[in-house]
Formats: C-alpha cells, sequence, structure tokens
C-alpha cells in the first residue's frame, strides 16, 4: 500500500474523519484492499473506533460509493449549467464530465461500479446512483422535448449513452484508448458517433 500522511484524530466528527481518511487511502493506491484497522490507524483511534459508524468494511466502502455518486452528480449538474447553447452541448460537456470525473477519481469510479458497491443492500446508495442518472435521464428528456432527440424510448437512449460514456470512462483510466488504436481526439469523437444517431435529422 502506498504511504498516505497519517490524518491524526483529535474530536469532532469521528465518522467523517474516517471517511476522509479510506477516501484519502482509495485516491493513492486506487483500490480499496485496506482494513477497518487501517482506517482506525491512520485517522488515529483505536482498532474498535470505526465500528461506532461502521459495522463492517464494505459498509464503509458503500458509504464512499455514495459520496462518490453524490460527487459525479455535482461534476455534472455544473457542466450542464454552463449556459451552453443547445442540448448537444449539453450532453457533451457532461458526458466529458463524467469522463473527466473517473480520470481525476479512478479509485473510487471503479468502486463505485464494482460489486462491493451493492446497491441491492443499501437504499442510501442506491438513491445517490438513481439520483445521478437521473440527471442523465433529465438531459434527455429535454431534449426529445425540444425536437434535438429522436422520439425513441428514453430509456434506449439512456441504455445507449450511458454504455458509451461508462465505457470510455472505463478504458480511460485503464489507459486504453491509444492513439494507434482509436485515434488521437477518440472521446469527442466517440460521442459525435454517438450523436449523430440520437439527433434528429429532419
Amino acid at each position: 500500500m502506498s504511504e498516505i500522511k497519517d490524518r491524526p484524530y483529535h474530536h469532532g466528527n469521528l465518522r467523517r474523519a474516517l471517511i476522509d481518511t479510506a477516501m484519502d487511502m482509495l485516491a493513492a493506491d486506487q483500490n480499496w484492499a485496506f482494513t477497518l484497522r487501517e482506517v482506525a490507524r491512520r485517522t488515529g483511534v483505536s482498532h474498535a473506533a470505526p465500528y461506532k459508524h461502521f459495522r463492517d468494511r464494505e459498509m464503509l466502502l458503500r458509504e464512499l460509493a455514495r459520496i462518490g455518486f453524490i460527487r459525479l452528480g455535482e461534476s455534472l449538474t455544473e457542466a450542464m449549467s454552463a449556459g451552453l447553447p443547445s442540448m448537444r452541448a449539453q450532453f457533451v460537456a457532461a458526458a466529458q464530465a463524467c469522463i473527466g470525473f473517473a480520470c481525476q477519481n479512478p479509485g473510487l469510479y471503479r468502486l463505485m461500479f464494482s460489486a462491493d458497491a451493492d446497491k441491492t443492500i443499501d437504499p442510501h446508495l442506491h438513491d445517490a446512483a438513481m439520483s445521478t442518472f437521473g440527471i442523465l435521464l433529465g438531459l434527455l428528456e429535454r431534449g426529445q422535448r425540444d425536437g434535438s432527440f429522436r422520439s425513441v424510448a428514453v430509456s434506449a437512449l439512456a441504455a445507449a449513452c450511458w454504455a458509451q460514456v461508462h465505457g470510455l470512462a472505463m478504458l480511460a483510466i485503464n489507459n486504453q484508448l491509444l492513439e494507434e488504436k482509436v485515434g488521437s481526439a477518440p472521446v469527442p469523437a466517440a460521442l459525435d458517433v454517438l450523436l449523430d444517431g440520437m439527433c434528429r435529422n429532419d
């Protein structure tokens, strides 16, 4: 495990301190192989202290993923609220924000979509993930209403968009968007192809 600066805990919100420490560890190592014992040590509390807030490591990981979805949603919303001239431009901005978020937070992004972030057993995580997905749905629905996007089932549009953008994000953080394979500007090129199929031509 990479060395990161320990975060001694003195007073205040223990739960927040544990989460912050775990986020630092996730960012440093880009994986979540750490234990609650290690999180406690780096936070500067006893080994038993985390159990006051997280019954096990999996519960902490799900909370990190929940926060990740909230932060991703904020990034998407900010990108779309920049006064862009068209729904197409808003979609491109949101897609690039998602991919940018993944590249800036590769460990967190992988965790958010891993089996360790089981949304079926954590309603708070499920709600955060669905709220973020709802930002995409809202964009697509607005685009259909103003005639920018094709009048097909919005769920079909959402599936195509999510598969494309999430796939690009995963390829990007795994350093697999190689120029010899996909050209020098693969993200805008792929988004243009996607949007050419989504947008109305009449």
